[in-house]
């Protein structure tokens, strides 16, 4: 059984970003289960990377999109982009560094940030791609 389960209502209507946040959703349910299997240090982090590599990744498609469209609210949304990055990359400093383990309290973080950011900020911005013909 996933950590996090995909379905329709976080589709933001953009392909390209669905199939990113499906990653996303993706390398969570990995990085849960390898918590829950207690794989290795090196597994975790490993997977961890993985995680905070792709979100920069994704950050950085969404916010060349903003630019191509000229979406009015891109800097008030990439500083919630850039809040995310320091958080996660403050649990992977952490975890890197010998910090206990990533624990269940961290997966309900991210659970939570993913959820609440698709729901929330990024299905503000859908309309206007749509309105620009991007799909």
């Amino acid at each position: 059984m996933s950590f996090m389960v995909w379905n329709d209502r976080l589709s933001v209507g953009v392909a390209v970003i669905d199939e990113d946040h499906k990653k996303l959703l993706g390398l969570t349910n990995e990085l849960y289960d390898a918590i829950v299997d207690r794989r290795g240090k090196e597994v975790l982090g490993r997977i961890l990377d993985d995680l905070v590599d792709y979100t920069t990744f994704h950050f950085a498609r969404e916010e060349q999109l903003f630019s191509q469209i000229g979406y009015q609210f891109a800097a008030e949304h990439k500083k919630i982009h850039d809040e995310l990055i320091r958080q996660v990359t403050e649990i992977q400093g952490r975890y890197r560094n010998g910090s206990p383990a990533l624990t269940l309290e961290v997966m309900d973080f991210l659970k939570s940030w993913l959820f609440d950011h698709i729901l929330g900020s990024d299905a503000k911005y859908a309309p206007s791609f749509k309105a620009k013909g991007i799909c």
